[in-house]
C-alpha cells in the first residue's frame, strides 16, 4: 500500500534563507556546509522559506541543494517573488524595483512576469510546486491591484503553488495597506506575513483581527528582535561590517536588554528560553500560526554557535504555556508604540509616492475607521521624551 501523506502547510516554526548572513547582512556569513545545515528542513523544523531576490537567485539554489533527495511531502517550501532583478536595476540600499513599477511594464504584463519568476524560482529550488508563494514586499499597486491578485491566484490554479499570500516589508508598517488587501482579496489569500515580537508588538498587532476575519493565517518574522531574544547580543556587541542592525537607533541593545530582563522571570516560570518565550508569545495571538526568527552567527570567538540557536528553536514546546494575563504582561513590558516612522500609507507622508511610502488617501482612512484605528494617533512616530 502506498503511503500518501497530505502536503504540509507552514508552521509552527520555520527557518528562512535570509538567516546565516549570506544574503541578508545579519551577523557573520556562514560557509556552504554550515548554511546548508541551517536551512535544511528536518523532523523538528519542517518549513523553510526563501525569496527569489536574495542573492539574485543564489538563495534559491542553496535551498535546492539543501532539499535535494528529501521527500517532498515531509517539508513545506515557501517561496516569494515580486522584486524584478531580471530586468530592473538595483537602486542602492533600496534594492530592486517591484515588478509592478510602471517603468518596467504595463498591468497587462503582470501575469507573464509572475509566472516567469515563479517558474525560475522553482527550477532553482529543484521542485515543481511551492507549498506557499508570497508576493514579496509589494508596492501600493501590489496591495490594491485586482489584476495582481487574479494573476497570483492563477499561479495556484496552474499548480505552481498550493497556497498564496502577501509578505509586507521589509520594514515595519504597511498596516492599513495590508488590512485593505485583506478586505479586498481575503477570499483569494491563504497567508500573510508581518513583523511581530514581544519587543515590537506595534504596529503588527493592528493587522491581526483583520487577518482573522478574512480567514488568513499569519506568519511572523523578526521574532528574535535583531537577535536579542537569543540572549547573546549584549551591550557593546560588535556587529559585522554592513550588518543591517547598524541602522537601528543608538542604544537599542541596552533598552531591549532592560525590557528582556523584566520578561525573563515569566520565561523561567513557563520553562522557556527567551527565544521560546518570544515564539510562544507570537503564537498565542490568533491567527498567528508560524514563527520564523532570523538565525544569526554573531561576531567574535565567544559568540554562541548558530547551530545551538537552531536547536533551541527546534525544541520549542508544542503546548502553549503562556496565560492570557502573561501575554498581556509581556506586551506591556515591550510596548513600542510610536517608536518609529512607519512604511506604507502614512499620515506623516506627503508628496511624491515612493515604492515603500505613500499618502494616506480617503479610502484607507475609511479602512482605518472600520477597524478602530486613528492614523494620526496610532500610526505616527511620537516625539522623543
Amino acid at each position: 500500500m502506498t503511503d500518501s501523506r497530505a502536503p504540509l502547510d507552514p508552521g509552527p516554526v520555520a527557518v528562512g534563507t535570509w538567516s546565516g548572513g549570506r544574503y541578508m547582512h545579519f551577523g557573520e556569513p556562514l560557509g556552504d556546509e554550515r548554511f546548508l545545515a541551517l536551512i535544511t528542513p528536518d523532523e523538528s523544523i519542517r518549513t523553510v522559506m526563501t525569496a527569489d531576490v536574495y542573492g539574485a537567485g543564489d538563495a534559491d539554489r542553496m535551498l535546492g541543494r539543501a532539499i535535494t533527495g528529501r521527500a517532498r511531502d515531509e517539508m513545506c517550501v515557501v517561496g516569494a517573488v515580486g522584486h524584478d532583478f531580471y530586468t530592473g536595476e538595483r537602486d542602492g540600499p533600496r534594492g530592486f524595483p517591484r515588478f509592478t513599477d510602471p517603468r518596467l511594464r504595463e498591468p497587462s504584463g503582470y501575469g507573464d512576469y509572475l509566472r516567469m519568476a515563479t517558474e525560475r524560482s522553482l527550477e532553482r529550488c529543484g521542485i515543481d510546486q511551492f507549498d506557499l508563494l508570497l508576493l514579496h514586499n509589494p508596492d501600493r499597486t501590489g496591495y490594491t491591484s485586482e489584476r495582481v491578485w487574479r494573476e497570483m491566484a492563477g499561479l495556484r490554479d496552474a499548480g505552481l503553488t498550493r497556497l498564496i499570500g502577501v509578505a509586507p516589508g521589509p520594514a515595519n508598517g504597511f498596516t492599513l495597506d495590508l488590512i485593505d488587501c485583506l478586505e479586498r482579496f481575503g477570499t483569494l489569500l491563504d497567508w500573510a506575513m508581518v513583523i511581530l515580537n514581544p519587543l515590537e508588538p506595534w504596529p503588527g498587532e493592528l493587522c491581526l483581527d483583520a487577518a482573522a476575519a478574512a480567514g488568513v493565517k499569519v506568519i511572523t518574522r523578526v521574532v528574535d528582535y535583531g537577535g536579542l531574544f537569543f540572549d547573546d547580543v549584549l551591550p557593546g556587541q560588535e556587529l559585522a561590517p554592513q550588518d543591517h542592525r547598524g541602522f537601528r537607533p543608538a542604544g537599542w541593545i541596552e533598552r531591549g536588554r532592560e525590557r528582556l530582563e523584566r520578561m525573563r522571570p515569566i520565561a523561567e516560570r513557563a520553562g522557556l528560553t527567551t527565544i521560546q518565550l518570544a515564539c510562544q508569545w507570537n503564537l498565542a495571538h490568533q491567527p498567528v500560526a508560524c514563527v520564523v526568527p532570523t538565525l544569526i552567527q554573531e561576531v567574535g570567538p565567544a559568540a554562541r554557535p548558530v547551530e545551538s540557536k537552531r536547536a533551541e528553536l527546534a525544541a520549542l514546546p508544542t503546548d502553549l504555556r503562556l496565560s492570557a494575563q502573561q501575554v498581556e504582561e509581556i506586551r506591556a513590558v515591550g510596548d513600542n508604540f510610536g517608536s518609529m516612522v512607519l512604511k506604507g500609507a502614512s499620515p506623516e507622508h506627503s508628496g511624491e509616492e515612493r515604492p515603500d511610502r505613500w499618502d494616506l488617501d480617503d479610502h484607507l482612512a475609511q479602512v482605518a475607521e472600520r477597524w478602530g484605528i486613528a492614523p494620526e494617533r496610532d500610526l505616527i512616530k511620537l516625539a522623543a521624551a
